[in-house]
């Protein structure tokens, strides 16, 4: 689990720099500007590593499926070569999905001055404001869509199912809390990184709202990355007491000490 824990840190590092650093720069400058070449690498960055937080969150539902449905045999299931492999795997599909779309993209002709109606270049909206057909952009869009976004959420509600029904074959409480505990932090991740990200093009797809779909991706680009190591530190003992600690200073109350 650390192992794809600082995969996935990596990734946040690299999306949330994608996007962040460039909407720093507009706001001190009060300029909106971006050259072409620019957009098309931030659009190329933001798919790779979009993708491979989908991949990864994917591979850590299957890790914690095999720790509690398998936990006798997780050490020779989930093996290093395995866990290296895993992510090599999404690596590689992530920077040819990524690849495909950029390349897609710089076959299309576009006006001299373009508004784009978002903080950064995302796929979507930069594909419609072509002056040229996008038909192949966006069935390839569609495609890569179901394949590495349905696909993956399905595989994680799959994973979960089967953790759900062993947790209620634990006969004591204390099981199924220790058990249920183990994946909270990833489930917690899972829900807000999907539910806003399906909640950004679901949207889009009905209404023509920019500001609210913009808001929307500014809780996945940005906001989810940076909750997530807060989110997996809440399972360490010593982030715990230091919270405590920090908390019972605020309200005035001394902290308890560790047991004896």
């Amino acid at each position: 689990m650390y192992f794809f824990l600082s995969n996935l840190s990596s990734v946040d590092i690299g999306l949330t720099s994608t996007t962040v650093p460039k909407m720093l720069v507009n706001i001190q400058t009060h300029s909106q500007l971006i050259t072409y070449a620019g957009c098309i690498t931030q659009m190329y960055f933001w798919l790779l590593f979009s993708g491979l937080d989908i991949f990864l969150l994917t591979v850590m539902a299957y890790d914690r499926y095999v720790a509690i449905c398998y936990p006798l045999h997780y050490t020779v299931i989930i093996h290093r070569w395995l866990c290296v492999l895993s992510v090599l795997a999404c690596w590689i599909v992530g920077v040819l999905i990524s690849l495909l779309h950029t390349l897609m993209a710089l076959r299309l002709s576009f006006c001299s001055h373009l508004e784009i109606p978002h903080f950064f270049c995302e796929l979507d909206q930069v594909i419609h404001l072509a002056c040229s057909d996008t038909f192949l952009n966006d069935m390839t869009m569609y495609v890569t869509t179901v394949l590495l976004a349905i696909c993956p959420l399905a595989g994680i509600l799959f994973s979960y199912s089967k953790i759900i029904s062993s947790i209620r074959a634990v006969p004591s409480a204390r099981g199924k809390y220790k058990a249920f505990s183990t994946c909270t932090s990833h489930l917690s991740v899972v829900s807000l990184f999907y539910c806003t990200l399906l909640g950004v093009y679901l949207s889009s797809a009905v209404t023509q709202d920019w500001c609210s779909t913009a808001v929307a991706s500014l809780m996945y680009t940005v906001v989810t990355p940076m909750l997530n190591p807060f989110i997996y530190s809440l399972r360490n003992e010593d982030i715990k007491r230091a919270l405590r600690g920090l908390l019972g200073r605020a309200t005035g109350r001394a902290p308890a000490g560790p047991p004896r």
